[in-house]
This record gives structure tokens, sequence and C-alpha cells, in this order.
């Protein structure tokens, strides 16, 4: 087992790269932290590791409320004494708005979901990295985050500062022993979609030109497999980088 007894916490688990990610993780012996808003997903999702080599531990909680990030890493220390990894993929997609119909609210919940919240769980998270002198942290980003045109202006925007954010981290925390990487998946059949309520069909067709080319989509588990790549040492050489999973999207 490549990652027996290692304590992750991974957001965004109740569904899609999040859900398959924790049984990935429990396959491999690890003991799972799984954080997500939907209790009942959460539920069908500890029933389904029961028989994986490692455990799932399921806190519900919205990780764009201070309250549910400081729950979460307190349960975490005080259930295990530690935290090895950090996979931030929960997120949410705009309603694929342009810089002329921007909404106040639609910018600040996406920001607050995609990049604000994974920033104050990692501060949350990195003393104790400290203190262990080891420490791995897994960015859920997006193609999104390399291009300007794969998704709405606040959605894009979010995932080029989580590849920034990445990088600072990589870099800044290499000598504590922690390491920090991300993944910018392509078309990945998840449940994302279902966070967009009234899309701008303009902006929309735009977008979707860059579809003429894409040559396959992924399943949630090619995912889940990159990110038990990362989480274990088999990758300890790799820091402060982005893996781009996209079927060859952006190779044309």
């Amino acid at each position: 087992m490549r990652l027996k007894d290692k304590v992750v916490i991974l957001t965004g688990a109740s569904s899609g790269m999040g859900r398959a990610g924790a049984l990935r993780f429990a396959e491999e012996g690890a003991k799972v932290v799984a954080v997500a808003r939907r209790k009942e997903r959460l539920e069908e999702l500890v029933e389904a590791s029961k028989n994986l080599s490692g455990q799932i531990y399921a806190i519900a909680g919205d990780v764009s409320k201070d309250e549910a990030i400081n729950r979460i890493v307190k349960e975490t220390i005080d259930k295990f004494g530690r935290i090895d990894v950090l996979v931030n993929n929960a997120g949410i997609l705009d309603d694929y708005l342009s810089a002329d119909n921007m909404t106040d609210e639609i910018w600040n919940k996406v920001l607050d979901v995609n990049l604000t919240g994974p920033m104050k769980l990692i501060r949350s998270v990195i003393k104790y990295m400290i203190e262990q002198g080891s420490g791995n942290i897994i960015n859920i980003a997006s193609i999104g985050g390399l291009y300007g045109a794969r998704g709405g202006m606040a959605y894009v925007t979010s995932k080029h500062g989580m590849l920034g954010m990445t990088k600072h981290i990589g870099y800044m925390f290499q000598d504590k022993g922690i390491r920090c990487n991300a993944i910018a998946p392509g078309s990945v059949k998840t449940e994302i979609g279902d966070t967009v309520g009234n899309p701008n069909k303009a902006v929309l067709d735009k977008l979707m030109t860059g579809l003429q080319i894409l040559p396959i989509s992924g399943e949630a588990e090619d995912i889940a497999n990159i990110m038990v790549f990362l989480a274990s040492d088999e990758s300890k050489f790799i820091n402060g980088a982005t893996i781009v999973a996209d079927g060859g999207w952006t190779a044309f």
C-alpha cells in the first residue's frame, strides 16, 4: 500500500473527482477525512469504503466558511494527531460571465470556494506540517488556470490564482519538507456543471468553439490516480508543478 496510515484531508469529496480520490486513497491504506457540504453523500461514501484497507471519516462543511475550516482541521488533529496530505478539490463554476456582466455575488462566491477557501485551509494545516517536518498539498486546478477561454471570468481567475499559489508554496516551504503541486484537468465527467445557475449564452457560445478540438473526456478515476501519485513518495522530486490531464486537448 502506497499511503498506509497517511492522514489525508480531501475537500469536495461527495462526488466526481473528490469521491473517486477518497476511495483511491482508502484503497492505498490512507485515513481520509472526506469533506463536502452534502452529509448524505458523505455517508454513502463512508459505506462504500467499508471493505477497503484504509478508512474514510466524513465531515460535512462548506470550505468557504471560516467556521468549517477551523472545525475540519481541529477534528482531524483531534482524531488522528497529524495531517500528511491536503487535497483542495472543492470547486464551483460561475455562470459563464465575462467582464461586462460579472456580478459581485458570483465573483465573490466563486473566489471564496475556489481560491480563498483553499488558501485558508493551507494556512491552517501548514503549521502542523512544519512541526512534523513533512507535508503534501495537492491543489485541483483546471486548464482554465492555463488558458483564458475555459470558463467564465471568475472561474478562470480563480484557477490561475490557484496555480500561482501552488508555485509560491512549493518554493517557500520545500526546506520544511513540504511539497505543493497542482493538477489541471481538462474535460472530466463530474457534477460540477450542476453549480451553474443561469449561464450567459453569448459567453458560453464563444467558449464552446474550443470543444471542436476536444479529443476525449476523462473519468473522475483518471484524476484520482494522479492524486495518489502526487501524494506518494513516487513523486518526491515533483514540487511546485502543474500536471495537465486533458487527453491532449491543449496539445492542439
